[in-house]
């Protein structure tokens, strides 16, 4: 079973070839593959290959399915016997991957 780390968005994500993963929004159009250079980790069988902070030469191949919202969030703020009240609601904007291949 071969796997990766990879970082995109600021978050780093496990990821094997077949996997669908949602990342923060990427400028890309739905149907494109792109290359993720930010490569932590390689793991293949039993030879694991770990950057410093990248691994050198490591590219993960993936392909755009689509773009989204997620799920609404609420925010509510009070403060007690202060007559106040605030709410507010977040969407974070998500672009979803498949991952092809881990060279």
């Amino acid at each position: 079973m071969m796997y990766a780390v990879i970082e995109t968005g600021g978050k780093q994500y496990r990821v094997a070839p077949g996997d669908t993963v949602r990342v923060e929004k990427l400028a890309v159009e739905a149907g494109q593959s792109i290359d993720l250079e930010k490569v932590l980790l390689v793991q293949d069988g039993k030879d694991i290959r770990i950057g410093k902070p990248v691994v050198e030469g490591a590219s993960v191949k993936a392909k755009v399915v689509g773009h989204g919202r997620g799920e609404k969030i609420r925010i509510f703020k009070m403060k007690r016997r202060k007559h106040y009240r605030n709410q507010a609601g977040h969407r974070q904007d998500y672009t979803e991957l498949e991952i092809t291949s881990i060279s």
